[in-house]
Parts: C-alpha cells; sequence; structure tokens
C-alpha cells in the first residue's frame, strides 16, 4: 500500500486551485436517478468516493463519461434497484441511494452503510422522513429494503439535523404528491447545491439553507440543458489554509466561496493567522507564533467536524493551551495517538481535547485512521521536522484530490511512494531533488 513521505519543516508559498465538493458531487451525481435522461455535471473532483458513486450508478444500469471533472451520465435506464455491499462499504454517501430509488422505481435495496470509522451514524432519520412519506422498510442480511406505491408529501420533523438525511429525503420529496415541509433540516451549502441542481431539473423547493426546506412535489423532472458546476470543496480549501499557517508560510487559495469558510478563518484569525478575503481567494500568512483556540464542532453554521482535526494539528504548535470539543462524532479523536508520536502534548476528556502547544514536533511513521484524520497526519508533518511517513493513504484518497501534487507545487518536500521500490514524486522541491540525487 502507498505512503506519503514528508521532509518537513518548509513554509508552503504560493497559490492552490480548489476542487469540486466531494460532499456535494456525491448527492448530485444520485440525484440524477429522478430524471431520467442524459446529464451534465462539472467540477466534479477526481476521487475515490466519486468513482464509487459512478460505479454504482454504473450497476444499477446507468453508464457515465468522465473528462477532466465533467461528467456525463445517462440515467435513461434503472436496470437494478439495489446498491450492493461491496460498493456501499467503502462509501457512507451510497446510503443515499435509498431516496431516489425509491422515487424512481417504487423500491429499493441497499446495503447499511460504511465509511469512515468516526463513531456510530445511523440512518434513524433517513428511514423515518421516508416512512412519513409513505415507504415502508424491512432490514434484513444487512440490508435496507424499501418499497412504496405512491410517495405522498407529508410534514417530516427530524430530531437531528442530519446532513446525508436531509438530503436523501430531499431527492424523495421532489416527486412526491402534494407538499412536503422537513423541519430541523440540515443547512450545509452543499444541501443547497443539491436543491439547486434539483431546481434545474424542475424541482420546486424552496427554503434550503434554512432549517425548513418546503416542497411542491411534482409529477416528473427532466435533466437541466445546462451543466451544472459542483460548489467548491470547503474542507479542501480549510485543509490548505491550515497547511500555510502550520509552516508559516504565505498561502493564496483560489476558486472558493469565502462566506462558506467564515468559522474556518474566524478559528484562524484567532490563532494569529492574517487572512486577506476577496470574491473567490483567500489569503493566509503567519509571522508570529501560533496563538492557543478554543472551538466547538456543531452543525453548519457553526465550526465544521470535518475540520476538527486540522485545526487540532494546528493547535500542537500554539504557545498555550487549546481547547477542543467534538460535539457531532463520538470517535473522532482516533489521530490523537498519532499526533502524539510526532511529539504532541494532547489530554483527551470525554469529549474535549486539551493540547498544550508544544516547541517542535519531530517526524515519524503514523497510521490515518479516517479521511480527515489523513490529513491532520499530513498537516503536522509538514511542520514537524525531520521526516514522516503516513500510511493508509486510501483514506486520503476518498477526499483530496492530487494532494501530493498540490503541495509539491507551493514548496513542500512530499512524495507518494507506492508498493514497488520506485519512488513516484510530483513537482518536487529543488532540495529533495538534490537529496535524491546524492544518494
Amino acid at each position: 500500500m502507498d505512503k506519503i513521505v514528508i521532509d518537513g519543516g518548509r513554509p508552503l508559498t504560493g497559490q492552490v486551485r480548489i476542487g469540486g465538493a466531494k460532499n456535494a458531487a456525491l448527492p448530485i451525481l444520485i440525484a440524477t436517478l429522478v430524471a431520467p435522461g442524459e446529464h451534465r455535471i462539472g467540477n466534479v473532483p477526481d476521487l475515490v468516493d466519486v468513482s464509487s458513486m459512478l460505479s454504482l450508478l454504473g450497476r444499477i444500469g446507468c453508464p457515465s463519461l468522465v473528462h477532466q471533472g465533467h461528467v456525463r451520465l445517462d440515467t435513461s435506464r434503472v436496470s437494478f434497484c439495489e446498491a450492493p455491499y461491496d460498493l456501499v462499504r467503502k462509501m457512507r454517501a451510497s446510503v443515499l441511494a435509498l431516496g431516489p430509488l425509491l422515487a424512481r422505481c417504487g423500491e429499493a435495496h441497499v446495503s447499511l452503510p460504511g465509511g469512515c470509522a468516526i463513531g456510530v451514524r445511523p440512518i434513524d432519520q433517513h428511514l423515518k422522513g421516508l416512512e412519513l412519506l409513505g415507504a415502508r422498510f424491512e432490514l434484513s442480511g444487512g440490508y435496507v429494503h424499501g418499497y412504496v406505491d405512491q410517495l405522498v408529501g407529508a410534514r417530516i420533523p427530524l430530531d437531528v439535523p442530519t446532513v446525508t438525511g436531509t438530503e436523501n429525503i430531499l431527492m424523495a420529496t421532489v416527486v412526491a404528491k402534494g407538499e412536503s415541509v422537513i423541519e430541523n433540516a440540515a443547512r450545509e451549502p452543499e444541501i443547497v447545491d443539491l436543491a439547486g441542481f434539483l431546481r434545474g431539473m424542475g424541482a420546486k423547493i424552496e427554503g434550503e439553507g434554512t432549517s425548513t426546506i418546503r416542497v411542491q412535489g411534482v409529477d416528473n423532472l427532466r435533466p437541466s440543458p445546462n451543466t451544472w458546476n459542483v460548489l467548491p470543496d470547503r474542507i479542501e480549501a480549510g485543509t490548505y489554509l491550515v497547511a500555510g499557517a502550520i509552516t508559516g508560510g504565505d498561502l493564496t487559495i483560489t476558486h472558493v466561496r469565502p462566506d462558506d469558510l467564515r468559522p474556518v478563518l474566524e478559528a484562524l484569525r484567532a490563532a494569529g493567522c492574517t487572512l486577506e478575503v476577496n470574491a473567490d481567494t483567500v489569503r493566509v500568512r503567519r509571522k508570529g507564533p501560533l496563538q492557543p483556540i478554543d472551538i466547538t464542532t456543531e452543525p453548519h453554521p457553526g465550526f465544521p467536524t470535518d475540520m476538527q482535526a486540522q485545526l487540532m494539528a494546528l493547535s500542537c504548535f500554539a504557545e498555550g493551551t487549546s481547547t477542543i470539543r467534538e460535539t457531532i462524532f463520538e470517535n473522532r479523536f482516533m489521530h490523537v495517538p498519532e499526533l502524539t508520536r510526532l511529539g504532541a502534548d494532547i489530554a483527551i476528556h470525554g469529549n474535549t481535547a486539551t493540547v498544550t502547544g508544544v516547541s517542535g514536533l519531530r517526524g515519524a511513521t503514523v497510521m490515518a485512521t479516517d479521511l480527515r484524520a489523513s490529513a491532520s497526519l499530513v498537516l503536522a508533518g509538514l511542520a514537524a521536522q525531520g521526516q514522516t511517513e503516513v500510511l493508509r493513504l486510501y483514506h486520503l484518497d476518498r477526499g483530496y484530490e492530487r494532494l501530493v501534487e498540490k503541495l509539491s507545487d507551493v514548496g513542500a518536500t512530499v512524495a507518494r511512494v507506492p508498493d514497488d521500490p520506485r519512488v513516484r514524486m510530483f513537482a518536487p522541491s529543488p532540495d529533495l531533488v538534490a537529496k535524491t540525487a546524492a544518494s
């Protein structure tokens, strides 16, 4: 299995272009099922999870063509109504097939989801909402079997503002008979993007981005004649901003929506970084020492849980003690033991991490436990002295497009080492070229 090798301690300078959001692309791709025909979607990131979603669509009879971030997807025919275990086990977002398949076929057979091992992530809210729309379910053999004669609009009060639950229910309501109201809906930008995509196909949706979404069901949807471009990835953007801050560099991220990054920008300012925010770019600089931070993960518009691990890596270098509370997932501190291998001083008490800044970290071999934990270890390695090796790259490949290349382009000394003895380098720095030649 591949690993990333980092020679740390070098400030990152330059520009990084941010790609399309994985967490927006996945529901948009599966939402094409509710409108038979050919769809065109742009700014789609080249990620393992996206490939898995396209494989799932292909398995049920919907072929696709992918070229340089553009996807053409034909959903004219659905041959099977099943999302099988061998695909779903790799990616939790496969459960999003449940709502669209019920809407399209009147039945759905979806394996219980996999993905990152960051805690219990039940789909009870998905099932509750779809049952209120008229669906009935059986759970057997590790699968959810759903059936419906006619989806009928309903009031759907969610117990918690689940993102994928809101998306799954929303994709079913657009063709349900009558009005549906989703209460306590999640408010994330990716849901707003999905609603915009559905509206482009003829759906009647109001209130996305708020806690109450109203939908007037329509009889039929049709593919939009225009290409829908997926919104920029706010988590990728935040990760690179932390990369600039943690290395004391001068880094600009481009093709972003700064409003979606507001909680992360506030945390970086609190940490002592200087930010320049424009219409679609953010520049981060740091010359002085990092300051301790105090953050609590919350549903949007609060601080995103998907940025918690990255900010923890940053706080390891602060002059003082930081406090990080995780309120979304109960197992999302699994990166802590790996950060301590690099020399971090972190204590865990329940859902709170107390991070005491140290003078510096030293490189070591570390192992990723989930997608965002992987990013935190790479960030720590970029700022640590000496060489860091990050194992289990399949997590990173699920959520970060061309990570090694992008880091190399802004001055990182980093390589991806495959299973064979050869080392595949991506735009390496002059220092690393000289070091390799000398050896």
